[in-house]
């Protein structure tokens, strides 16, 4: 049976994919290594959702200094482990200097990512 044609991010997703595996000499071979690239690839896929949401409290990108309107500014990155179905991950939470930014995705004492998490995200 033929594969149904895919949508344009789903086919960029599949390419860029390959290249991460091929550029990065990454043989699948088992489920532990489908669990190792996804683990990677939530971990990415949050920490870029995290920063958008302190972008977003701040009021600016992260490089847009000509549009801060706010004596608030970033303060690097905290890590924390999150446990998923995947296996454990390591993360980068972004901070602000004046501590006033709670996360949304995830919150600040949470340290599970559960199914239904992972489809809130995907949505």
């Amino acid at each position: 049976m033929a594969r149904r044609k895919e949508s344009p991010q789903k086919a960029a997703m599949r390419e860029m994919m390959r290249g991460y595996l091929k550029e990065n000499d990454i043989n699948i071979k088992d489920g532990t290594d489908v669990n190792a690239v996804m683990s990677d690839m939530m971990s990415i896929l949050l920490e870029g959702i995290l920063d958008e949401e302190l972008d977003e409290e701040l009021g600016y990108s992260k490089y847009d200094y000509r549009n801060k309107d706010t004596d608030n500014s970033r303060n690097g990155h905290s890590t924390k482990t999150m446990h998923t179905s995947y296996g454990d991950m390591e993360m980068a939470v972004p901070r602000d200097r004046n501590g006033d930014y709670e996360p949304q995705l995830i919150k600040k004492y949470q340290n599970t990512v559960t199914q239904d998490l992972a489809m809130q995200f995907l949505q």
